[in-house]
C-alpha cells in the first residue's frame, strides 16, 4: 500500500466534497428554474441530458491521457476549474444557449472523474480496491448530498441564481485546495505509458463491459428520477424549497449509507450480483411506485428506498469496473466505464423529457422502472452462467484429483 498521510487523504477528502458539491448544489432546482425560465418539457430534457452528452465523448480520452502520461493532479485540477465556469454560465441571463452551455460545461467536469477515482484507489493496496471504492462513494454521496441540500434554502432564503453563485465559489476554493494534492510517489515512478495494445486488452475486459452496461440503465434510472424529473413532480404538489430540501435529504441519506456498508454486510452475505441485484429490483419497483404517488409524504417514501437501493450497486459496479485491470490502464478503464455510463445520464432523461411532453411525468417514470427491469434481468442471466462456469471448474478439478 503507498503511504499517504492522513492530511493528504483528509486533503483529498475536501476537495472531492467540494467537487460534487460545486456541481450539485443547483441540481434540485434546475429542472423547475428552468421550467420558470418558460423551457419546454423536451428541451428541458435536452439541457439534463447535455451533462452526460457529453461525458459520452470526453471521459475515454482523459482516462486515455491521464494514464499515458501517468498523471492524475492536473485534471483534478481541471475540473475544479470547469466547475466554477459552468455555474458562471447559468447566471448570464437571457438566451437559452446558456443554461445548455453550463450544463454542457458541467458534462466536461464531471468527466474529470476518473482521474479523481484512479488516484484514490492508488493509495490503497491491489486487493482494496472495493475498500477505496466504497469511501470514494461515501465522499460523491456526501458532496452531492450537501449541495442539493444548500439548494432550496439558499433559492427561498436569496434568490433563484443564488445556488449557482454558490457553486462558483465552492469550485474556486475547491481549485486552490486541488494544488495542494500530491501523487504517491509509487504512481509516479513505476506507471508505464499507455500503449493501443493496452487499450485494446483494456476494453475486452468481460467485467468492465459487464458493469457498463449496468451502469449504462442505472444512471438511465437516476437522471430520470432525483437527478431529473422527481423535482419538478414535488413542485407540482405544492414544495416550496424547504420541502425539496427534504425530499434530498431521503434520498441522499440511505443512499450513503448504503454505498459505506455495501461491502462490508452485503457483499460478504449475497456475493457481488446478488447484492446488485437486489439493488436493482428495489429501485425497479420503487421508480414504478412514483407513478401511484398521490401525496408529498409518499413521494418521500419512494426516494428513501430508491436511494437506499442505488447505493447498493452503485459503488460496486465502479469497483468491479477496474478490479480485472492492472495499473497502468485503470484510468482508461475508469474513463470507458464513465464514458459508457454517461449514455444513461445522456439517454435517461432525453427519452424521458419527451415522453413527459407526451404522457406526462409518470410516463417517464414508468420507462425509468423499465430500464431497472432489464438491468435486474441481466444481472439473473449473468449471476447463473458465472455459477454454471464455477460448477464446471469444480467437477474438473475433481475429476483430476481422481485421476
Amino acid at each position: 500500500m503507498n503511504q499517504i498521510s492522513a492530511a493528504q487523504r483528509l486533503l483529498f477528502t475536501t476537495v472531492t466534497i467540494l467537487y460534487w458539491t460545486s456541481m450539485y448544489v443547483y441540481v434540485p432546482t434546475l429542472s423547475p428554474y428552468l421550467s420558470d425560465r418558460g423551457l419546454t418539457l423536451p428541451f428541458i430534457g435536452i439541457v439534463l441530458g447535455s451533462y452526460g452528452f457529453v461525458q459520452m465523448f470526453v471521459r475515454f480520452p482523459l482516462g486515455i491521457l491521464s494514464d499515458r502520461f501517468g498523471k492524475r493532479k492536473p485534471f483534478i485540477l481541471l475540473g475544479m476549474l470547469t466547475a466554477g465556469i459552468s455555474c458562471l454560465l447559468f447566471l448570464i441571463p437571457g438566451l437559452w444557449i446558456w443554461p445548455l452551455a453550463g450544463r454542457l460545461m458541467a458534462g466536461v467536469c464531471a468527466s474529470t472523474w476518473v482521474a479523481f477515482t484512479v488516484l484514490y484507489a492508488s493509495y490503497f493496496g491491489a486487493g482494496q480496491t472495493g475498500r477505496a471504492m466504497g469511501n470514494i462513494s461515501v465522499m460523491t454521496v456526501s458532496g452531492q448530498m450537501i449541495g442539493m441540500l444548500l439548494s432550496g434554502w439558499l433559492t427561498d432564503g436569496f434568490n433563484a441564481i443564488a445556488p449557482f453563485a454558490t457553486g462558483a465559489v465552492l469550485a474556486v476554493i475547491g481549485f486552490l485546495l486541488a494544488f495542494m494534492l500530491k501523487e504517491p510517489r509509487s504512481e509516479l515512478r513505476e506507471q508505464p505509458g499507455m500503449s493501443f495494445a493496452m487499450i485494446k486488452n483494456v476494453v475486452r475486459t468481460k467485467t468492465l463491459l459487464q458493469v457498463s452496461l449496468l451502469s449504462i440503465l442505472a444512471h438511465g434510472v437516476l437522471f430520470i428520477t432525483m437527478f431529473g424529473f422527481t423535482p419538478l413532480k414535488a413542485e407540482e404538489m405544492g414544495a416550496d424549497g424547504l420541502k425539496l430540501t427534504m425530499l434530498v435529504f431521503a434520498f441522499m441519506l440511505p443512499h450513503a449509507f448504503a454505498s459505506l456498508v455495501t461491502a462490508r454486510w452485503f457483499t460478504p452475505r449475497f456475493g457481488y450480483w446478488g447484492t446488485i441485484g437486489l439493488g436493482f429490483i428495489l429501485s425497479t419497483i420503487c421508480t414504478a411506485a412514483m407513478v401511484l404517488a398521490d401525496s408529498f409524504g409518499v413521494l418521500v417514501a419512494t426516494q428513501a428506498i430508491n436511494g437506499f437501493a442505488q447505493g447498493l450497486h452503485m459503488p460496486l459496479l465502479l469497483g468491479l469496473a477496474i478490479r480485472d485491470v492492472e495499473l497502468p490502464g485503470r484510468a482508461t478503464a475508469m474513463g470507458l466505464y464513465q464514458a459508457l455510463y454517461a449514455i444513461g445520464m445522456f439517454s435517461g432523461p432525453f427519452l424521458a423529457g419527451w415522453l413527459n411532453e407526451s404522457w406526462g411525468l409518470n410516463g417517464g417514470f414508468l420507462f425509468g422502472s423499465m430500464l431497472g427491469a432489464i438491468a435486474f434481468a441481466l444481472v439473473v442471466v449473468w449471476a447463473m452462467k458465472e455459477r454454471h462456469a464455477k460448477v464446471i471448474i469444480r467437477k474438473e478439478r475433481a475429476e483430476e484429483v481422481r485421476g
